[in-house]
Protein backbone atom coordinates (compact mmCIF):
# COMPACT_ATOMS: atom_id res chain seq x y z
CA UNK A 1 0.00 0.00 0.00
CA UNK A 2 1.32 3.50 -0.83
CA UNK A 3 0.94 6.02 1.36
CA UNK A 4 0.63 10.02 1.01
CA UNK A 5 1.49 11.15 4.05
CA UNK A 6 3.95 10.97 6.61
CA UNK A 7 1.83 10.34 8.88
CA UNK A 8 -0.26 7.82 7.60
CA UNK A 9 2.78 5.96 6.68
CA UNK A 10 3.81 6.30 10.34
CA UNK A 11 0.53 4.64 11.91
CA UNK A 12 1.12 1.36 9.43
CA UNK A 13 4.93 1.11 10.30
CA UNK A 14 5.89 -2.42 12.34
CA UNK A 15 8.05 -1.97 15.43
CA UNK A 16 11.43 -3.35 15.63
CA UNK A 17 12.35 -3.82 12.07
CA UNK A 18 14.31 -1.49 10.05
CA UNK A 19 13.01 1.12 7.41
CA UNK A 20 14.99 1.74 4.29
CA UNK A 21 15.09 5.03 2.49
CA UNK A 22 15.42 5.30 -1.30
CA UNK A 23 16.74 8.03 -3.66
CA UNK A 24 15.87 7.23 -7.28
CA UNK A 25 17.76 8.68 -9.90
CA UNK A 26 17.68 8.12 -14.12
CA UNK A 27 20.82 5.84 -13.62
CA UNK A 28 21.47 4.39 -9.90
CA UNK A 29 18.80 4.13 -6.84
CA UNK A 30 20.55 4.78 -3.16
CA UNK A 31 19.61 2.60 -0.61
CA UNK A 32 19.85 3.46 3.42
CA UNK A 33 18.59 2.01 5.81
CA UNK A 34 17.26 2.76 9.75
CA UNK A 35 18.36 0.84 12.74
CA UNK A 36 15.37 -1.19 14.39
CA UNK A 37 14.80 1.40 16.77
CA UNK A 38 13.82 4.24 13.52
CA UNK A 39 15.87 6.77 14.86
CA UNK A 40 19.33 6.28 12.94
CA UNK A 41 19.66 6.52 8.79
CA UNK A 42 22.64 5.40 7.40
CA UNK A 43 23.89 4.95 3.49
CA UNK A 44 23.71 0.85 2.63
CA UNK A 45 23.77 0.62 -0.93
CA UNK A 46 23.32 1.22 -4.72
CA UNK A 47 21.18 -0.53 -7.48
CA UNK A 48 22.08 0.81 -11.12
CA UNK A 49 18.84 1.03 -12.30
CA UNK A 50 18.20 -1.39 -15.35
CA UNK A 51 14.31 -2.58 -16.36
CA UNK A 52 11.94 -1.73 -13.54
CA UNK A 53 11.42 -5.82 -12.85
CA UNK A 54 15.15 -5.91 -12.66
CA UNK A 55 15.37 -3.14 -9.96
CA UNK A 56 12.74 -3.78 -8.27
CA UNK A 57 13.38 -7.67 -7.27
CA UNK A 58 17.08 -5.88 -6.52
CA UNK A 59 15.77 -3.50 -3.66
CA UNK A 60 12.93 -6.42 -2.67
CA UNK A 61 15.73 -8.75 -2.35
CA UNK A 62 17.51 -6.31 0.01
CA UNK A 63 14.93 -5.56 2.19
CA UNK A 64 13.77 -9.22 2.78
CA UNK A 65 17.31 -9.92 3.56
CA UNK A 66 17.44 -6.77 6.33
CA UNK A 67 14.00 -7.57 7.39
CA UNK A 68 12.80 -4.17 6.35
CA UNK A 69 9.53 -2.76 7.43
CA UNK A 70 8.95 -0.28 5.28
CA UNK A 71 9.68 1.92 1.87
CA UNK A 72 10.40 5.81 2.25
CA UNK A 73 11.19 7.13 -1.22
CA UNK A 74 12.44 10.67 -2.06
CA UNK A 75 9.98 12.64 -3.76
CA UNK A 76 11.56 15.18 -5.70
CA UNK A 77 9.40 18.28 -5.53
CA UNK A 78 10.00 21.85 -6.88
CA UNK A 79 11.17 24.33 -4.86
CA UNK A 80 7.69 25.71 -4.79
CA UNK A 81 6.57 22.57 -3.34
CA UNK A 82 4.40 21.37 -6.86
CA UNK A 83 5.05 18.25 -8.75
CA UNK A 84 6.87 17.50 -12.04
CA UNK A 85 7.50 15.13 -14.26
CA UNK A 86 10.33 13.59 -11.55
CA UNK A 87 7.93 13.12 -9.02
CA UNK A 88 5.13 11.80 -11.17
CA UNK A 89 7.84 9.26 -11.84
CA UNK A 90 8.76 8.52 -8.60
CA UNK A 91 5.23 7.97 -7.71
CA UNK A 92 4.40 5.64 -10.80
CA UNK A 93 7.47 3.66 -9.24
CA UNK A 94 5.89 3.28 -5.93
CA UNK A 95 2.55 2.25 -7.30
CA UNK A 96 4.29 -0.46 -9.65
CA UNK A 97 6.40 -1.52 -6.46
CA UNK A 98 3.40 -1.90 -3.78
CA UNK A 99 1.78 -4.36 -6.78
CA UNK A 100 4.99 -6.52 -5.45
CA UNK A 101 4.87 -6.15 -2.00
CA UNK A 102 3.48 -6.02 1.31
CA UNK A 103 5.88 -3.32 2.90
CA UNK A 104 4.17 0.58 2.98
CA UNK A 105 5.82 2.23 0.78
CA UNK A 106 5.74 6.20 0.98
CA UNK A 107 7.15 9.34 0.28
CA UNK A 108 9.36 11.88 1.78
CA UNK A 109 9.59 15.20 0.58
CA UNK A 110 13.53 15.06 -0.43
CA UNK A 111 13.78 19.00 -1.71
CA UNK A 112 17.67 19.54 -1.72
CA UNK A 113 18.32 16.39 -0.06
CA UNK A 114 21.23 15.48 -2.68
CA UNK A 115 22.20 19.32 -2.17
CA UNK A 116 23.19 18.89 1.35
CA UNK A 117 24.13 14.99 0.19
CA UNK A 118 27.27 16.62 -1.99
CA UNK A 119 28.50 19.08 0.41
CA UNK A 120 29.00 16.40 3.21
CA UNK A 121 30.78 14.55 0.32
CA UNK A 122 32.91 17.53 0.11
CA UNK A 123 33.30 18.24 3.52
CA UNK A 124 34.71 14.98 4.03
CA UNK A 125 37.22 15.99 0.99
CA UNK A 126 36.23 12.98 -0.87
CA UNK A 127 37.59 12.90 -4.80
CA UNK A 128 34.71 13.64 -7.75
CA UNK A 129 34.74 10.03 -8.89
CA UNK A 130 34.48 8.58 -5.23
CA UNK A 131 31.35 11.53 -4.18
CA UNK A 132 29.60 10.26 -7.60
CA UNK A 133 29.67 7.00 -6.78
CA UNK A 134 28.21 7.57 -2.94
CA UNK A 135 26.12 10.70 -3.80
CA UNK A 136 22.58 8.46 -4.36
CA UNK A 137 23.49 6.91 -0.86
CA UNK A 138 24.16 9.83 1.06
CA UNK A 139 21.15 11.53 -0.09
CA UNK A 140 18.88 8.20 0.65
CA UNK A 141 20.44 8.58 3.69
CA UNK A 142 18.73 12.52 4.15
CA UNK A 143 15.86 11.30 2.86
CA UNK A 144 15.60 8.60 5.38
CA UNK A 145 16.79 10.61 8.08
CA UNK A 146 14.13 13.48 7.44
CA UNK A 147 11.42 11.01 7.60
CA UNK A 148 12.88 9.51 10.99
CA UNK A 149 12.89 12.70 12.59
CA UNK A 150 9.29 13.19 11.58
CA UNK A 151 8.64 9.75 12.99
CA UNK A 152 10.23 10.76 16.46
CA UNK A 153 7.96 14.22 16.71
CA UNK A 154 5.02 12.50 16.23
CA UNK A 155 6.01 9.83 18.22
CA UNK A 156 6.62 11.81 21.30
CA UNK A 157 3.58 14.39 20.55
CA UNK A 158 1.17 10.98 20.54
CA UNK A 159 3.08 10.06 23.72
CA UNK A 160 2.43 13.90 25.59
CA UNK A 161 -0.74 13.47 24.15
CA UNK A 162 -2.22 10.52 26.58
CA UNK A 163 -0.54 12.06 29.89
CA UNK A 164 -2.93 15.27 29.07
CA UNK A 165 -0.44 17.23 29.23
CA UNK A 166 0.19 17.09 32.71
CA UNK A 167 3.65 16.72 34.86
CA UNK A 168 2.58 14.51 37.58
Amino acid sequence: MVFDSPEALAAALPAGRPLAGLDLGDKTIGIALSDVRQTIATPHALIRRRRFTEDAAALLALAAGRDVGALVLGLPRNMDGSEGPRAQSTRAFARNLARLTDLPVGFWDERLSTVAAERALLAADLSRARRAGLVDQVAAGYILQGFLDRLGHLRRAAGAGGKGGRDG
